[in-house]
């Protein structure tokens, strides 16, 4: 009997120890597309947001010294049940607090609707620029590090017309991205004075996209823009649109700003292509998340690095003002350390702002790629980069003039 006794206090108090390991840990998940449209554009993005959790935990963790770790869910970009799909297991499997992500905006959208916002958890996606993000009916659930497609197409299209292109024939994946892109594009482009020849939708996925390639060259129009994805039927598109010796000059946007485009279809044939993404303005945080990121490892200028790491700081943030793991409440925490007023707080200095939360201190985060001022839609303003492949990689030419 006393030993049966013995051996019940014993799994007892393990038991105990078990329950305590298991609640000494603060779970954040992250949606990406590690397969699909943009699996070489992921991996340099999930390192940003990586780095974010890792400088918390040398830092001393959080809520009290808890670990913060991150879960991981593929959402191939482009297919809605395995966004879905994934989301459900980070929401109710995992039991995450918060989710950096999706990176597509397809992606994001699939998995706020049928996962997070039934489940009350906040996504801060720093990837998903089409405008549909804007008009979710998220309950301030859904918030984003990038700005909004609106202003990229924007963007690009100033660009275009400085250069001096002012004739474009446009094809588009046939999604949220690419049309959101492609509407806010043709629109700033006709309005600048520039003329969109031919404007035409294509499926992901495909094989063959000569049809609408010879659609679009009866024209005659040299300048092609491909509003797509670099590792699906963006390089398609290209591929074959050089095979036919129709245009001359390419142009895309942040979904195919990747080397591995260049390296599949061929240095010499997209030499001085010219492409558009998000990029950092000129802030301190900058500075410190390129020297932070170098020392890591990781390219600061990645695609989106710097705005995955932002997103995971930022709920980190969140959680330790919110005071618990709690799913409640995140999302005026979140506005709150992310915006003024404040005490800036810059990327890395976690422990800074641990302490000025614990001091009731009120605190204003100033990142890697922003200083995120959400509006009411948790959108935030930006800035765009102009991207022109030289000698077989797309280097930075700075910032596109407002």
């Amino acid at each position: 009997m006393m030993k049966k006794r013995a051996l019940a206090v014993a799994i007892a108090t393990s038991s105990l120890a078990f329950a305590g390991m298991a609640q000494a840990e603060v779970k954040v998940g992250f949606l990406g597309g590690f397969t699909g449209g943009i699996e070489s554009l992921t991996p340099p993005i999930f390192d940003g947001a990586q780095l974010a959790v890792q400088q918390v935990n040398e830092q001393g963790g959080i809520l009290g010294g808890q670990e913060l770790v991150m879960a991981s869910g593929d959402t191939t970009c482009s297919d809605a049940s395995a966004a879905s799909n994934a989301a459900d297991r980070m929401v109710n499997t995992e039991q995450v607090t918060a989710i950096v992500g999706a990176l597509c905006t397809g992606a994001t959208i699939a998995a706020a609707n049928n996962a997070a916002i039934p489940g009350g958890v906040l996504m801060v996606s720093p990837a998903s620029t089409a405008p549909a993000v804007t008009d979710l009916d998220d309950n301030d659930l859904v918030f984003r590090t990038v700005p909004s497609d609106a202003f990229q197409g924007e963007m690009l299209a100033k660009l275009l017309l400085q250069k001096g292109i002012d004739e474009v024939v446009v094809t588009y994946v046939n999604n949220d991205y690419g049309r959101g892109l492609s509407e806010a594009f043709a629109e700033a482009f006709t309005q600048g004075g520039g003329t969109v020849e031919k404007n035409l939708a294509h499926e992901d996925n495909r094989a063959d996209y000569r049809s609408e390639l010879g659609s679009l060259a009866t024209t005659g129009v040299p300048n092609l823009v491909v509003l797509a994805y670099a590792d699906t039927s963006g390089q398609t598109v290209l591929r074959q649109a050089f095979e036919s010796g129709m245009f001359t000059q390419y142009v895309g946007a942040d979904g195919m700003v990747g080397d591995s485009l260049v390296e599949a279809i061929g240095a010499d044939v997209l030499e001085g292509m010219i492409a558009t993404r998000p990029g950092s303005p000129d802030l301190p945080g900058t500075d410190m998340f390129g020297e932070q990121a170098e020392a890591a490892g990781i390219d600061p200028s990645a695609v989106f690095a710097a705005q995955a790491y932002d997103a995971a700081f930022l709920l980190a943030l969140a959680i330790e003002q919110n005071g618990s793991a709690e799913r409640e409440g995140l999302n005026e925490a979140l506005r709150s350390v992310a915006m003024e007023p404040g005490e800036v707080v810059l990327p890395g200095e976690w422990e800074k702002a641990k302490e000025l939360i614990a001091a009731g201190t009120e605190i204003n985060y100033e990142g890697a790629s922003g200083t995120h001022e959400f509006d009411d839609n948790g959108d935030v303003p930006g800035v765009v980069v102009e991207m022109v492949v030289e000698d077989g990689s797309f280097v930075s030419k700075g910032l596109v003039d407002l």
